[in-house]
């Protein structure tokens, strides 16, 4: 008579290691979970406006995350809007998530030209967590840096994971 619970338990298990973002799966309902899958929402992008170098060296500019305040060095602000980036994680109300940055992303532009940003940073305490509502907003800041003085509109992706 055991053989047959041990064969039950074994097919339940394999159910459940099914995709983790199925809603309302037969999974859910036999072990009472009702959690939402993780959702991200990019609400901006980082954008460090119009910067020009000031000499045949190569430049630096880093925007903070929590003021958007930029800083440059060895090139000049020529001015526009810049900003950082803005995300809101949602799901399952009070949940602890975990935002992984890359280390460096080359950005390109049209020309050939590359750039490249480093020194991603949220404005995230520690540990950060879905609120009641199961929303997260979140900052990211960044440095981006010339390569071979030359420039360029460059454009490219950061992926973030939660």
């Amino acid at each position: 008579m055991s053989c047959p619970r041990l064969l039950f338990g074994a097919l339940i298990a394999l159910w459940c290691a099914g995709p983790a973002a199925a809603r309302d799966s037969p999974c859910d309902a036999c072990l009472g979970r009702d959690e939402q899958p993780l959702r991200i929402e990019i609400e901006s992008g980082l954008q460090f406006s119009r910067l020009a170098l000031i000499g045949q060296e190569d430049g630096a500019a880093e925007i903070d995350p929590r003021t958007g305040t930029k800083r440059v060095s060895n090139m000049i602000d020529l001015g526009g809007m810049s900003y950082q980036a803005r995300a809101t994680v949602t799901g399952q109300p009070l949940r602890q998530v975990r935002v992984e940055l890359p280390a460096s992303v080359v950005l390109r532009s049209p020309g050939g030209a590359r750039a490249e940003l480093t020194n991603f940073v949220p404005d995230l305490p520690p540990v950060a967590a879905l609120d009641a509502d199961g929303h997260l907003t979140f900052n990211v800041g960044a440095r981006i840096s010339s390569r071979e003085a030359s420039g360029g509109d460059f454009r490219g992706r950061i992926e973030i994971r939660v």
